[in-house]
Order: C-alpha cells, then structure tokens, then sequence
C-alpha cells in the first residue's frame, strides 16, 4: 500500500527535454502561486493547467495528482534547504561551532517559511497527506545524517549514536516548532522559538 501511495505521488515522467523542464517549471510555479494567494485546499490541476499556459491534459502528462506537484515543490525546496544547510554546517570546525551552527539552521528555516505563505502551506499539506509524509521523514533523516557525519568525528565513539538518535529528533521537531510558532502573535513566537533554541542547547551540551 505505502508502494502505491508513492507512486500517486510521483511525478508520471521526469522532464529529459528542454521544453518539458519549462513547462514543468511553469506548472510548479504556478501552484506555487496559486498556494500563497488561496491556500492548497483551494487549488485545482485544471486551474493550474489554465494559468501555467496549457491544458489540464498537460499537467496530467506530467502529474497524476496534486499530491505529485506537492511533492515535486517539496523536492526542490529540500533541495535548496539542503545547499543552505550545507554552507552552514561546512562552517563547524570544532566542537564549539556546533551550538551555533544549530542556532544558524534554526533561524534560516525559520525564516524561509515565515517569508513565504505558499511553503507554510506546503508545509502543512505534507505533514497531512499521509502519501505525502515519507518524504518530510526522509528529508530530515538525510540532513541529520549530514550533520552528524560532520559532528560525529569530533566525539567519542560511545557517544555517537545517542548523538545521531538526538540530532534527529531535533531536526524533525524543529517543523512542528516553526509552524507552532507562526500560528501565534509576533511576541509569543518569537518566544516560542527561543524556547526550543534553549532546548536544543541543553541536548547539544550533553555531547559538547
């Protein structure tokens, strides 16, 4: 059944061509779009055929779902948050770079969702379609296993797994955290952030 799912949300041909990127291009972006003005629930593939320049039978040739456009804008955005999040954690030299590189990633993801209504929404979309939650999963166990093969070497072998088992449950609670704290008032957010930043500063210290 998971095999299934997975499929719904796969795209029906990755673009070889020029023109096909384009086009697809066009579609992702358009949906984009269409996120930020109306909200997921709102969009349609037959209005995202119409406004990306194409008929519906267009996004279908490429798309058999929302939920695989959902999941192709999810790749892109992990791709980038990837480089981002690389360029931040190639600054940790030594066991004392590591708090303040957590506090960096903290702050940049923060601050990528709460400048963009349409990947909130995205957000929210892939945390509730269960088709579609593998993929948040995955994605934070990939950037955790980058982190923790930067910062593993520079502890004791003993402690590495618990480090890794940490490291994770960081990562993934760290959504949950950002949209918590963009649903409250400027004040109350902001100090719902610096309550998880001290959270994850005490765990860190365990190892550091």
């Amino acid at each position: 059944m998971t095999q299934t799912r997975r499929k719904a949300t796969e795209p029906r041909r990755r673009p070889k061509q020029e023109r096909s990127r384009e086009r697809i291009d066009a579609i992702l972006a358009t949906t984009m779009r269409l996120i930020g003005e109306k909200g997921i629930d709102a969009v349609t593939m037959k209005e995202v055929g119409a406004l990306a320049g194409g008929p519906i039978a267009t996004v279908y040739h490429y798309f058999p779902s929302k939920s695989a456009i959902l999941a192709m804008l999810y790749e892109r955005f992990a791709e980038e948050s990837r480089a981002r999040f690389g360029a931040i954690i190639a600054g940790i030299g030594g066991l004392d770079d590591v708090t303040a590189a957590a506090d960096r990633l903290l702050d940049d993801y923060h601050a990528r969702v709460a400048a963009d209504p349409a990947i909130q929404d995205l957000h929210n979309a892939i945390q509730a379609d269960k088709a579609l939650q593998h993929l948040d999963i995955a994605e934070t166990r990939l950037q955790a296993k980058m982190f923790c093969d930067h910062v593993a070497p520079m502890l004791k072998s003993e402690q590495r797994e618990a480090f890794g088992r940490v490291v994770f449950l960081i990562f993934q609670l760290a959504g949950g955290v950002v949209r918590l704290a963009l649903t409250q008032d400027e004040a109350d957010g902001r100090r719902t952030i610096e309550d998880y930043r001290s959270i994850i500063h005490t765990q860190l210290r365990l190892f550091l």
